[in-house]
């Protein structure tokens, strides 16, 4: 049995490795597809291998999805903030310094993880009933902070009120992978056409670096964030770092690091409050409670070793990846990829989201232009998740 688990490990690193690289496949569409297989030409396999691999598989992505962020400028919805410190390390010629921060703070995350996993269980198991009546209004009032420290308040409200009507509109109608055109038009492609439109250029990329950044401040603001935001819907690692950013400052390339950690915890807490309270937070969680229901202990305390093996070979395979990347990188049309990337997104759009999802894809990419535009935080057009959350919460 062991050996079946190393082996739908390492296959799960390998589909993770192929979500994180390549833009507009998601961990949640490999999911939704598995839940589909199990029923038919997978009913064979043991549901607990299948749990395994979605493990592995996703926490393999927290860590690789910063490549293309960081390099192409074509996030998802984890990693959106990476954008801004990331570019501006790629045009210094530190693109791989930047994707090694944010390694060492998943990995970070995969220790905390492990060691907080049992306090976590007890206290949550605890509160969450006294507290989820509370659900809608502690919601308010992280959305209230997000806009509250922005410079320029009247414009982070705008996108904020602007995303959340659109998200509000587009989960209500029929449409397959309703998430998939609005967050890769809000988050991906509007920030490749402004790469297309200002003709990119990427500088040679320094390939040996010495992580002088200090680790405590940004992996304290990761730990108390994270699990916050992994037991309260509409909420991901993008407002985890934000507010793990508020309780414990840090500079631009620790934030980088704050970014990787809370990517990786947010993740792998959606594990354990799937266990504690039942609910789903992510696409992952939710194609293990497809697949298997809610999961017993035996089979939670399985995850987290898979969690464990799966994020120290990650570790090494992202930094091989990111040198590899940045030799390749300067010798590449740096616009010509943006556009092939920006087809490959369109045309994985009208796969699974068909005609429909191409409006919806042309409206949040036209809307996450202007947002651009306004000069505030990305992380404020997760109003197109938090609003309808909040308003499924409250009527």
């Amino acid at each position: 049995m062991l050996f079946q688990i190393l082996f739908a490990t390492f296959i799960g690193i390998i589909f993770g490795t192929f979500t994180g690289l390549i833009p507009g496949i998601h961990v949640n569409l490999i999911g939704t597809f598995l839940v589909t297989l199990s029923l038919s030409i997978l009913s064979k396999i043991d549901p607990i291998y299948l749990v395994v691999f979605i493990s592995s598989m996703a926490i393999s992505h927290t860590f690789i999805d910063f490549i293309p962020s960081i390099f192409l400028g074509c996030p998802d919805t984890d990693t959106e903030l990476s954008i801004l410190p990331g570019h501006e390390l790629l045009k210094k010629g530190q693109g791989y310094e930047a994707i090694i921060l944010t390694a060492y703070g998943s990995l970070a995350a995969i220790f905390i993880l492990i060691s907080i996993s049992y306090p976590s269980i007890l206290i949550i198991s605890k509160i969450y009933n006294c507290i989820k009546f509370l659900i809608p209004y502690l919601l308010i009032i992280i959305s209230i902070i997000l806009i509250s420290i922005e410079k320029n308040k009247i414009s982070a409200l705008i996108v904020f009120l602007l995303t959340g009507f659109l998200g509000w509109c587009v989960l209500n109608i029929q449409i397959k992978e309703p998430l998939l055109p609005l967050l890769t038009g809000l988050f991906g492609s509007s920030m490749l056409i402004m790469s297309i439109q200002k003709k990119t250029q990427i500088p040679k990329q320094e390939t040996k670096t010495k992580l002088k950044t200090k680790l405590f401040k940004p992996l304290l603001g990761a730990l108390i964030a994270s699990p916050l935001c992994s037991f309260l819907p509409g909420l991901g690692s993008g407002q985890a770092a934000i507010i793990g950013n508020q309780i414990s400052k840090t500079d631009r390339k620790g934030f980088l690091v704050l970014l990787g950690a809370t990517n990786t915890l947010v993740m792998g807490f959606s594990f354990i409050s799937l266990y504690i309270i039942s609910k789903t937070r992510t696409g992952a969680a939710a194609a293990i409670k497809e697949i298997i229901g809610i999961p017993k202990t035996n089979l939670l305390v399985l995850i987290l070793f898979t969690i464990f093996i799966t994020g120290i070979i990650s570790f090494f395979l992202t930094i091989t990846l990111a040198k590899f990347f940045s030799k390749k990188i300067e010798k590449i049309n740096y616009t010509i990829l943006s556009l092939i990337t920006l087809i490959l997104l369109i045309n994985v759009i009208l796969i699974f989201s068909k005609f429909i999802g191409l409006l919806v894809l042309i409206i949040s990419t036209l809307t996450g232009i202007y947002c651009i535009s306004l000069n505030v935080r990305r992380t404020n057009m997760m109003g197109c998740l938090l609003i309808p959350t909040i308003l499924w919460y409250l009527f």
